[in-house]
Formats: structure tokens, C-alpha cells, sequence
């Protein structure tokens, strides 16, 4: 059991680290990452040590945000989390997403909707989740959203339809390329991945030539082929077949992960212990070591 795409509350996750490494040792799940959005706060000694003894197997790991035709997500695994220079420049990264936060608040605002800027601005790594849920699950926002989207939206249809390029509440954010991502994980040791292709398909309308262009202009590793794609309307697309192609195609080793951010009975918990998934080749190629 391998689940290398997990989320905690160092960034927009429900769990945190600890909790986190307890549900994967009770399910049987061996070897995970943290892959928190733009931070490694998760990764202290004591968590390095916590999951030892609970014998799970902690790969560090990270998600980079970052843009070229649309928002891609660059994924580093075993990175040297106390290299000084890539914590420096997540930092960077991180800062651009406060100088988001209150540039979409004021587009939001002018679209009517109510907004906390001042909570969401103590998150470290507040993310586009963290923005929608405020939105969302502010009751005063109700007849808002009612009236713009006939009931209240789930956070991904949020996103996609209020916030993403070409929406009401767009706004360009200051950010670096897959391939800037890439060398920056390189240079702290670490193995590059393209996170969830299949989501700029869907999201994007990107093509599987643009997406491996992507792969080799970035000089990425791996892709994570093994992954349920769940869009904005909580539509599971398996396209498994298609990205573990294009790896073998591209001589790229493939990742599995579930992406997991909070147990909503829709997408795939912490090991996709909820999705059928046959990891029988995944198991046998996997090389991120």
C-alpha cells in the first residue's frame, strides 16, 4: 500500500502529520509522502521519528506551484528538508500566495461575496481551498451563491468556475515554471513528478502532447500516472492507462496518489483504500529512492 500525494493542515489538509501517519498505519499503508502545497512544515524530527515507530515509511516530499499555459503542480520527493536554499525559496512562493489572497478577496468582494481576509491570512500556505471554503461555507454567502450557482457549490466548483483563468474573480499570481520548480528540487537532492495530469485535461483542455512537452522541457522524472481524477462535479475519471503510457512512452517512472485533503465520501482517501485501483505494476516499478 503507497499513497505518495497526502495533504495536513500545514497546508489546506483536514488531518495533521501525526494523524496523517496513524490512519496509514492502521490501513496497512506502508510508504507515503507529505506533499503539502509550497511547504515542508510537516517534516520535524518528531514526525521523522513518529513514523518509524508506527513502521511507515516517510518519503519527504512537497507540491510547487506553478504556471505555464495553465497552473501546474510540480511534486519533489526525498528533498533535503533542511536544505537553507530551497526553504528560502518556498518561502518566496509562499509569500506570493498572501499577495493573492488579498488581490482575489477584492474581486471577490466586488462580486458581492463575503470574505475573511484577515483568518485566511494567518494560514502560511493559504491556498485557492482554503479562499473557497471561506466563501462557501459562510452562511451569509448563501443567497449569493444560490443566485449564481442554482445551490451551494462544492470548493472545486467554486475554483473552477469563480476563480480559475477566464473567471469573474481571476487574478495572475506571481509564481515560477515547472521547470524552475524542477531545478529547485533537483538542486536539494530531490526527484521531480508531474502531479495529477489528468486535471489540466479536464480543467485545461490540455492534450497529451501538450503534457508531454511539459515532461521533457521541465526535465521531470516521474509522473503520476496512478491517480483518480474527481472534477467539479464530483465526476471520477480513471486514466490510468493514458499517463502510464505516456511514462513507459517517455521512460518516466510512475507515482501513485490519492491527493487527499479531507474524508468527503467522494474522492479517494489516504491510500485510495476507497477506489479500486491495481498497483500490482506500480508496485514492482516504482524508483524514487
Amino acid at each position: 500500500m503507497i499513497d505518495l500525494h497526502i495533504h495536513t493542515n500545514c497546508s489546506d489538509g483536514l488531518l495533521t502529520p501525526y494523524e496523517v501517519i496513524d490512519y496509514a498505519s492502521s490501513n496497512g499503508i506502508k510508504i507515503i509522502s507529505i506533499t503539502d502545497h509550497d511547504t515542508i512544515d510537516a517534516y520535524t524530527d518528531d514526525i521523522l521519528n513518529y513514523a518509524k515507530d508506527k513502521n511507515v515509511k516517510l518519503i519527504p516530499g512537497v507540491e510547487i506551484s506553478t504556471k505555464l499555459k495553465c497552473g501546474i503542480h510540480i511534486l519533489g520527493y526525498n528533498i533535503d528538508i533542511k536544505n537553507k536554499a530551497f526553504k528560502e525559496k518556498l518561502k518566496s512562493i509562499s509569500k506570493s500566495r498572501h499577495v493573492y489572497l488579498n488581490d482575489v478577496a477584492l474581486k471577490l468582494k466586488d462580486l458581492g461575496y463575503l470574505i475573511n481576509v484577515d483568518k485566511l491570512d494567518e494560514i502560511e500556505s493559504v491556498t485557492k481551498a482554503h479562499i473557497a471554503n471561506d466563501v462557501i461555507e459562510n452562511p451569509l454567502n448563501s443567497d449569493i451563491l444560490i443566485k449564481n450557482f442554482n445551490h451551494i457549490p462544492s470548493k472545486g466548483e467554486f475554483i473552477e468556475t469563480a476563480m480559475n483563468e477566464g473567471c469573474s474573480a481571476y487574478v495572475k499570481k506571481n509564481t515560477i515554471t515547472p521547470k524552475e520548480a524542477s531545478e529547485i528540487i533537483k538542486a536539494a537532492g530531490g526527484k521531480v513528478v508531474l502531479a495529477h495530469p489528468a486535471a489540466y485535461k479536464y480543467e485545461d483542455g490540455l492534450t497529451i502532447e501538450d503534457i508531454e512537452n511539459i515532461v521533457l522541457e521541465s526535465n521531470i522524472d516521474g509522473i503520476e500516472s496512478y491517480y483518480i481524477y474527481i472534477d467539479r462535479y464530483n465526476v471520477s475519471h480513471n486514466d490510468i492507462d493514458i499517463y502510464s503510457k505516456l511514462s513507459k512512452k517517455l521512460s518516466k517512472f510512475e507515482t501513485v496518489g490519492s491527493d487527499f485533503h479531507s474524508f468527503d465520501n467522494i474522492h479517494p482517501k489516504i491510500g485510495s483504500v476507497n477506489i479500486d485501483i491495481d498497483l500490482n505494476d506500480i508496485i514492482k516499478n516504482i524508483s524514487i529512492d
